[in-house]
């Protein structure tokens, strides 16, 4: 009987668990092995208020340490602690020494300060690493990391004391890598020969070496530049690549028409988010995509915002995108070029999108740019959608009213 209720004490979140412990004689020795430990201003009870300041960080901080210190360390499988922001929580390593820490399959660190050392015994069942805004180094991460081998999924958040990020080969189980917005970071050397997932977003300074790539199936970049990088390099590099994500804000050169092909290439997103006074980008060069990857079945352009008069359409060898069924594009602008890559995708797609997502305030001349937008599309497109194609176009609703 007393296993079974132990077991049930392990199943409730760490609140209610806390509560039964209080309660209960029966649940205050289980108490202390619960495995799911979750720290916030929410789950201690404190209020948005109270947590701005220091007396009630100081509450944070005596609150976690007292029940970290008294948690046996057993039976741990996640270890969670998101402080506020601006807090400057240590993480107290001795909860972690001795095998304390080795059930431990997920760790979740945000604003707070990590230290391991050499003498960190590691994790030995950690599966899964999340630091966001953690003031941690490169050497220290690599200390962790070189005793963490049965990690499987690492995302570093903001993490702006990393300069050198070294992924060690010893993670062969690492299949997920996540690296964004750490303002420091100058290099990244990957030696994990097994990760599929990468999702990367910072400077385009920044020295990408991913080591063994043939693995990679999913990518996602948000830099400077990222269209023209994934059409002239990824292609070679990676060539068992399934699904691309590119974010970018500059964009000097226009994607160019290669041979090299994305043989396994399913679903493609491209976002160009460089605001009405970008320069103009070629959309239709965009086609290239299309002529390199003959599987690609979904493509999705984001947040196009470049203003521009459709003139003579200009036209490109057809290629016929058999797989291609589906073409959602959000912010649709009346870019000349825009409407040309529309037109060029017509014939093989079933299924067309312009999207304007939910209403919400707009500025004037974003919303005669949308006006001006499904113009285009009736005098453009609309002639020109084949009767096998599903053409649904989400104008701006009756309650953004402007004069053209």
């Amino acid at each position: 009987m007393q296993d079974v209720l132990h077991h049930i004490h392990s199943l409730m979140p760490m609140q209610d668990a806390a509560r039964a412990a209080c309660a209960s004689r029966s649940f205050l020795n289980s108490w202390i092995c619960h495995p799911n430990l979750d720290f916030s201003k929410d789950t201690l009870g404190l209020t948005e208020n109270a947590c701005q300041k220091d007396e009630s960080a100081r509450v944070f901080y005596s609150k976690v340490d007292h029940i970290l210190e008294r948690h046996s360390g057993i039976g741990v499988k996640k270890l969670k602690i998101q402080t506020h922001s601006g807090a400057k929580y240590n993480f107290p390593r001795s909860v972690l020494l001795n095998g304390s820490g080795d059930s431990i399959q997920y760790l979740h660190l945000t604003n707070c300060s990590f230290r391991p050392t050499v003498t960190f015994g590691g994790l030995r069942s950690l599966t899964r690493l999340h630091l966001c805004i953690v003031r941690i180094t490169g050497d220290e991460l690599g200390c962790l990391l070189s005793h963490s081998l049965a990690l499987e999924k690492l995302e570093l958040k903001s993490c702006n004391w990393i300069v050198y990020l070294k992924v060690p080969c010893l993670l062969q189980r690492l299949n997920y890598l996540l690296v964004y917005s750490c303002a420091k970071l100058k290099v990244i050397d990957n030696e994990a020969p097994n990760i599929s997932n990468f999702t990367f977003g910072g400077n385009d300074t920044v020295q990408l070496s991913l080591g063994e790539t043939s693995q990679m199936k999913n990518l996602t970049m948000h830099r400077c530049g990222s269209v023209l990088y994934a059409r002239a390099e990824l292609p070679s590099s990676m060539p068992n690549l399934e699904a691309l994500t590119v974010h970018s804000q500059t964009e000097r050169a226009c994607a160019p028409m290669l041979c090299s092909k994305f043989l396994r290439l399913r679903h493609l997103s491209i976002a160009l988010t460089g605001g009405p006074f970008y320069p103009a980008y070629d959309y239709l060069s965009l086609a290239s995509f299309f002529d390199a990857a003959p599987s690609l079945e979904t493509f999705n352009l984001d947040n196009v915002s470049i203003f521009a008069d459709p003139e003579d359409l200009r036209q490109i060898r057809e290629l016929q995108h058999h797989n291609l069924r589906i073409v959602k594009i959000t912010g649709f602008s009346s870019a000349k070029s825009l409407i040309e890559l529309t037109c060029h995708v017509l014939k093989s797609t079933t299924s067309l999108h312009n999207k304007s997502g939910k209403c919400s305030p707009l500025e004037r001349d974003i919303l005669m740019e949308g006006h001006r937008a499904v113009m285009a599309i009736r005098r453009y497109i609309e002639p020109r959608v084949p009767s096998t194609v599903k053409l649904h176009v989400l104008e701006p609703c009756s309650c953004h009213v402007v004069e053209l």
